[in-house]
């Protein structure tokens, strides 16, 4: 087994432990204002469409418009429409395969 590999989960493991501890330890008071409540419930958010962007028009280190980005824009229209998610999930993922069945992407 790589050291470096094991270094790195050793290390990653220790800075997710230390930001859990200093998010613990924050005053009460600090955590009750309006602008921290407001940011953390749109954190989640945040990194969810930069994950859903990154996986969507990047492969390695290039960007890349393929039949994902198809796939993405179904469910995003189907999202529009109030498409249950099941629909979105099945939808998305179908337009996806049937344009790359079809040699594009």
């Amino acid at each position: 087994m790589n050291w470096t590999v094991w270094g790195a989960v050793l290390a990653t493991a220790a800075g997710c432990y230390g930001l859990k501890l200093a998010g613990l330890s924050l005053p009460e008071r600090v955590l009750a204002r309006p602008l921290v409540r407001k940011v953390a419930a749109l954190m989640p958010i945040a990194l969810l469409a930069a994950l859903a962007a990154t996986e969507t028009f990047s492969t390695g280190r290039t960007l890349v418009i393929d039949a994902r980005a198809a796939g993405l824009a179904f469910a995003v229209v189907a999202l529009i429409l109030r498409a249950p998610f099941l629909v979105v999930v099945i939808g998305a993922a179908a337009v996806t395969a049937g344009l790359r069945g079809l040699g594009w992407g």
